[in-house]
């Protein structure tokens, strides 16, 4: 397949994002069946003439594994996993409650930097120490610890988790996996150096959903796919806002250093009178460049999972913003759209990735019935020979369409082995129970996806087209670029 030739510039993408800010974006512009006056998403009609022109049919691929390092071995034997948490609360929570729920785990220590949101830890291990800053407890607690499991901010989630890895410790870290592309490849490397056990956070991966929509693709029911689609109806926090003017002082329980950690010093604002969040913590850091990834990066590890461990598409060409909001200095846009473009290997043939947010969705594809509409959040894999429409974040729910064609090809035949549980894979690897490989969302896969999705970031921030260097972690088209790769770490948090 050729790549497009229509290459989005600067000036046609303020533009376009001009005119979705005009429009006043927000529930019902997009959807089918209903009426699209100044925004014209890219339709998803399924392949073109030109697109199919010159593919040959393909046999049916055997199952191929998905990336990882030290395959087939094995963690020393463990008769119980010590685990340190970083970050009780929020995503905490389940880390805390999934874990005890297996009687082989046990927790010396936890870290929050808010002691007020300590405690369902100190409920489920009353006899474990607390700590506000996870550098002093990894340092102090080293030797009383064999894992951590990390839940906190994104712009935390790479320091916290190499320190553990250097210490020896299996990590099991939230999606997305990092807050910069550098930092992804960073843990990539790492898991190549290391023998641990690794898994970053999106559970979905180990369901059902994306298994049947590996073993429909590759046993040739929808031919070769040439584009995919996938939109989430985040984000649900603010976006495109300024910083604010005031401050507030910071409560007793809340150590805002800590919080900040490797980003820049700005002053603590606490709650508006009436609200439980601030702009901040415990739950809006999503929507800013300092802190979160946006909803690309909170949801793409999700939703787009399936396109990675499907497709294996390895590293884009190039990403470019379609459209968004205006974007700020300090914060992600409140709506978006973007494309990768992945090369062809020799079992595939490239294809493009387009995602949606903040409302967006793509147009209906032919396949689908009248009646019937895209869900909220989702994904659409077009082949040459038919579609796939799935629903929600976590592949719940993935069927041929039309509805006809899914009743005339059926249930696929199993290719792949099901998982006992994300967090039990990656226990059981760090128990030596189960090899170093086990976990399916390890670092090997889960870096090298992280990295493609937060590519999209670098792209919204220079509204142009980026062409991507894997091998340099460069853009040589775009200079200005670079400088979003990676990012400055104030005194004290560097690892």
């Amino acid at each position: 397949m050729n790549q497009p030739a229509n290459r989005t510039t600067r000036r046609t993408f303020i533009k376009t994002a001009a005119t979705i800010a005009g429009a006043g974006i927000g529930g019902g512009l997009i959807g089918c069946g209903q009426p699209r006056e100044k925004i014209q998403p890219v339709e998803a009609a399924g392949p073109s003439a030109a697109q199919v022109e010159g593919m040959s049919a393909r046999p049916v691929n055997a199952p191929a594994p998905l990336p990882a390092f030290h395959r087939g071995e094995y963690a020393p034997k463990l008769d119980k996993l010590r685990v340190a948490y970083i970050g009780t609360a929020g995503i905490g929570h389940y880390h805390l409650d999934k874990t005890t729920e297996l009687e082989c785990v046990e927790c010396p220590c936890y870290c929050d930097v808010d002691t007020q949101r300590m405690a369902r830890a100190a409920e489920l291990f009353p006899n474990a120490r607390p700590y506000q800053d996870y550098r002093r407890m990894l340092e102090v607690e080293r030797d009383n610890i064999d894992a951590v499991m990390i839940g906190t901010p994104d712009h935390h989630h790479y320091p916290a988790t190499m320190l553990a890895m250097r210490m020896g410790k299996h990590v099991y870290t939230q999606k997305p996996l990092a807050h910069t592309v550098w930092e992804a490849r960073q843990l990539t490397e790492a898991a190549r150096r290391y023998k641990l056990a690794t898994q970053m956070g999106n559970q979905g991966h180990a369901l059902e959903g994306w298994r049947l929509v590996y073993e429909w693709v590759h046993s040739g029911a929808i031919g070769d796919v040439i584009e995919t689609h996938t939109w989430t109806d985040r984000p649900i926090w603010p976006q495109g806002m300024s910083r604010p003017k005031e401050e507030d002082a910071v409560p007793e329980n809340l150590d805002w250093d800590c919080w900040l950690g490797p980003a820049p010093l700005r002053p603590f604002k606490g709650p508006a009178p009436g609200k439980d969040a601030g702009p901040y913590h415990p739950f809006n850091w999503r929507g800013w460049w300092d802190f979160g990834c946006g909803a690309l990066g909170d949801m793409a590890c999700h939703t787009m999972d399936g396109i990675f461990a499907v497709l294996d598409p390895g590293s884009p060409a190039w990403v470019e913003p379609i459209a968004a909001t205006p974007i700020t200095d300090e914060a992600f846009p409140t709506c978006s759209m973007l494309r990768w473009y992945f090369p062809a290997t020799a079992s595939r043939p490239a294809f493009i990735s387009y995602w949606y947010d903040g409302g967006l969705k793509p147009r209906c594809p032919e396949a689908l019935e009248l009646e019937r509409r895209l869900p909220d959040t989702g994904n659409l894999f077009l082949g040459t020979k038919g579609a796939l429409l799935i629903t929600g974040d976590y592949l719940d729910s993935p069927r041929i369409i039309p509805e006809t064609l899914m009743k005339q090809i059926g249930k696929p035949p199993q290719m792949l082995e099901r998982s006992p549980g994300h967090v039990e894979e990656w226990v059981m690897a760090a128990m030596g129970q189960a090899p170093l490989d086990f976990p399916k969302s390890n670092f090997a896969y889960a870096g090298p996806f992280t990295e493609a999705v937060l590519l999209g970031n670098v792209a919204l921030r220079t509204g142009r087209r980026i062409e991507w260097d894997a091998a340099n972690l460069r853009v040589p088209n775009l200079p200005e670029a670079n400088q979003y790769i990676s990012k400055t770490y104030r005194e004290g948090w560097r690892v």
